[in-house]
């Protein structure tokens, strides 16, 4: 299985009393599939899988396989600093009925990259579903370098890389290295367009959360060939791609998420939720993208 196009990474909304709402994340998913979204991907940085108990994560995915209905693929994240844990959280995800999941480098650990391919390759021999590696070393501590993401795309089971490493020379050497059955997705909305131009596929996004028609536009313009509307919609969304990571992810979205009325709530501490300042430029925003008056 490929994943192109648009996946959203799904906030986790809480209700009053910081537990799971899960009536506001079915009707979160509905508008997300009512927007032309491509798949969602529950549970990952963005749905503060961090802090949620294990039971909380499972009941996210399932709640999340069962909203999706099959209407949209569900790659639901099941990384770990610990492979142990990672293998129960992906070997539950397949059988709560996934279509793939999402692996994070493992974090605080810093393994080495021997050791990252080890982790993954593990991972990749165990559990028979699709996995994509996320690379994101601002809040894991390590990168996964081209040079074994080029390896790794090899394993049976590993079918792409959602790349936030913010290096464009990297997913360039990965664009080159790996086959064409390999999925290179953006990791990160300002960058999205240009990786798409070196040969990215998709997108999993933050701000689809919040415009999931825009970010869909966005993408499937550009893969089918409409490069200066894909640029144009860029441009007009760049003030958003900003603004939603003013602070740390997912504070910024989960604020715009609550300005519009959506299903949100605050985020788990150790964080916060977003500051006045920053919930003050996220209005003036939405105001110019026409989202509130």
């Amino acid at each position: 299985m490929t994943f192109e196009g648009t996946m959203t990474a799904l906030i986790t909304p809480f209700d009053e009393n910081g537990d799971f709402d899960e009536e506001g994340f079915r009707e979160n998913i509905k508008s997300q599939i009512d927007g032309g979204i491509d798949g969602i991907v529950p549970v990952g940085t963005t749905g503060e899988c961090a802090t949620l108990s294990y039971e909380e994560h499972e009941k996210v995915v399932e709640v999340a396989v069962d909203a999706a209905d099959g209407k949209v693929p569900v790659v639901a994240g099941t990384g770990s600093n610990s492979t142990k844990e990672a293998l129960m959280l992906t070997n539950y995800a397949a059988e709560a009925g996934a279509d793939g999941v999402l692996l994070v480098a493992p974090y605080y650990n810093k393994p080495t990259q021997r050791g990252l391919y080890e982790h993954y390759k593990k991972l990749a021999e165990e559990v028979n579903i699709p996995q994509v590696i996320y690379n994101i070393p601002s809040r894991t501590g390590r990168n996964i370098e081209a040079e074994t993401l080029i390896k790794l795309s090899e394993l049976e089971n590993v079918v792409g890389v959602k790349e936030a490493s913010g290096d464009l020379n990297q997913v360039m050497k990965i664009a080159r290295g790996s086959g064409e059955d390999f999925d290179i997705l953006s990791g990160d909305d300002s960058l999205t367009l240009p990786i798409l131009s070196l040969g990215g596929v998709g997108a999993v996004s933050v701000a689809s959360n919040l415009v999931p028609g825009k970010i869909s536009d966005l993408v499937s313009s550009y893969l089918e060939g409409d490069v200066e509307k894909a640029r144009d919609i860029h441009f007009e969304l760049m003030p958003l791609f900003k603004a939603l990571f003013i602070e740390t992810n997912p504070g910024p979205i989960k604020a715009a998420m609550n300005i519009l009325g959506k299903p949100a709530g605050k985020p788990r501490l150790p964080l916060v939720e977003a500051e006045s300042e920053t919930k003050q430029k996220l209005r003036e925003v939405m105001s110019e993208l026409g989202l509130i008056k």
